[in-house]
């Protein structure tokens, strides 16, 4: 098992799984696409959460494919293994597992057809152990798929009054946790450094406008991220508490504005494991 843990900024508990799992419908799709699953895939997917996005690959892998979800949280797998399951999707193998120190039988290392990560690499301090993991776990000519974030690239337009203070040390927390907040600009370097051959980058629309049918889903869960890590932002030292609140309640105003933009893009790689 891995010595140094991660930390995952983003809680655990039901309603910021809530909040996590709205978000993460809207992004699913996108992600799908990207992917571009053919059928009869053997699938990897680390960090699976509550597992939406690996019945998406199941889907797409069609009941000829195979998709294993690995994730250290015992309550998010549970749930994950509720989901009700289509009759033409691929099997899902469903495990608790440490995504810094990768176990799997060893008739699995190197036998699936794609490895895939989604905002994983921020949260860890050692994230090209993760994507050596996965390079070891495809197969010779094997996908590598990493997505993750780039905070600094996230713009609001017209600009709520202190929310780009907010932003900024919401950043800094994610550093004093030994976190990476700009982990996604660095995925091609950590596919090189782990062995794999970049084939593809891609923008993946991670932001929101007004008059789109998922903007007050993602202010709110705008709000309850910074909400819910008020904490470890009030103690980076540059916002107090009254700072803080009067920028979520600017958000706020924002989120009735019918010119109101969000953007941000989450940056998908892809690499190919050399035969």
């Amino acid at each position: 098992m891995s010595t140094t843990p991660s930390y995952y900024v983003h809680g655990t508990n039901p309603e910021e799984q809530r909040r996590l799992s709205l978000l993460y419908d809207m992004l699913n799709q996108r992600s799908l696409r990207e992917l571009a699953l053919r059928g009869g895939e053997r699938v990897l997917d680390l960090g699976c959460g509550l597992g939406q996005l690996t019945r998406g690959m199941a889907k797409a892998a069609g009941a000829s494919g195979h998709v294993v979800g690995i994730d250290r949280s015992n309550e998010q797998l549970h749930q994950a293994r509720a989901l009700p399951r289509d009759a033409s999707e691929a099997a899902i193998d469903f495990r608790a597992g440490d995504v810094l120190a990768l176990e799997l039988p060893a008739m699995e290392w190197g036998s699936f057809d794609v490895a895939h990560t989604r905002f994983v690499l921020e949260h860890v301090p050692r994230p090209l152990d993760v994507v050596r993991a996965m390079v070891k776990a495809v197969k010779p000519g094997g996908r590598v798929v990493l997505e993750d974030e780039d905070h600094d690239v996230l713009r609001f337009w017209p600009e709520p009054p202190g929310i780009e203070r907010v932003w900024r040390a919401y950043i800094e927390s994610y550093v004093r946790r030994g976190n990476d907040p700009y982990v996604g600009r660095k995925l091609n370097a950590l596919l090189v450094a782990a062995g794999a051959t970049p084939v593809r980058c891609a923008p993946v629309w991670f932001g929101t406008s007004a008059g789109e049918p998922t903007f007050a889903a993602w202010v709110a869960n705008f709000l309850g991220v910074m909400n819910g890590a008020r904490e470890d932002i009030l103690a980076i030292g540059s916002i107090d508490a009254g700072a803080f609140d009067a920028a979520l309640a600017a958000l706020r105003e924002w989120g009735a504005r019918s010119d109101s933009a969000a953007w941000f893009f989450m940056a998908y790689a892809e690499g190919v494991k050399p035969a």
